[in-house]
């Protein structure tokens, strides 16, 4: 995943843009209950590792994100994919740090929205750090700060309604080349690396909505999940 943007008060639903960038050769299923071990999450589902960018837990109305960081792309042989991290922060909330030894992963960040937190950890490989935010509205993306989508769009998001105006942004958008954007799609040789997915969350305890598309950027392609 590539870009969350979060509106967060304590004791208010969450509302949740997830925008997913990755190989468009990785193949994916959208949101379901997918793990026997997890039955109160909702996710989509990465074939390949088994995991997920983004959990929803129903009953307690928590959502887990995690977003790839480049300090260290590749991880050590053995090492968990950060496919498990949502589901762990979705279950056990910021407790999940006792359920899984993270030396040796590749590079994240995990945000993790909760009835009464909004937490981000960063992994750079070799450290993990973590941050409480505060009530408002945030950013955060694979690039971080240096990738530009935070000045480029983060006072837009704020100003805008949920998620009606969340989306007339995102479908405002042209899929391009350029790391600034919010849909994006990068083509070298035969390998193409873009926006794959983009969701619309708004979840509270016992109550989720999410409505989701394969193709963000066009009216019209979203479909609705809702628990």
């Amino acid at each position: 995943m590539c870009t969350v943007v979060v509106r967060w008060q304590a004791g208010q639903p969450a509302q949740i843009l997830a925008l997913r960038d990755e190989s468009t050769a990785r193949a994916f299923d959208d949101p379901g209950r997918w793990w026997p071990e997890f039955p109160d999450l909702v996710g989509g589902r990465d074939r390949g590792a088994g995991g997920t960018w983004c959990a929803n837990n129903v009953a307690t109305g928590v959502t887990a994100m995690v977003l790839n960081r480049a300090p260290k792309r590749v991880a050590d042989a053995g090492a968990p994919s950060r496919g498990v991290l949502p589901l762990l922060a979705a279950r056990h909330e910021d407790g999940w740090t006792a359920h899984l030894d993270v030396t040796g992963m590749a590079s994240f960040a995990l945000v993790l929205a909760t009835p009464m937190r909004l937490t981000t950890w960063e992994y750079d490989g070799a450290r993990l750090t973590s941050t409480e935010l505060s009530a408002g509205t945030h950013m955060v993306t694979s690039g971080g700060a240096e990738d530009g989508k935070t000045e480029r769009y983060l006072d837009r998001f704020a100003a805008a309604e949920f998620p009606g105006g969340w989306r007339a942004m995102v479908e405002a958008e042209t899929p391009r080349d350029d790391p600034a954007g919010l849909v994006i799609r990068h083509e070298a040789e035969s390998f193409v690396y873009a926006t794959v997915f983009g969701q619309l969350i708004d979840a509270e305890p016992g109550r989720l909505r999410v409505d989701y598309s394969r193709t963000p950027w066009l009216g019209g392609s979203w479909s609705r999940r809702e628990e």
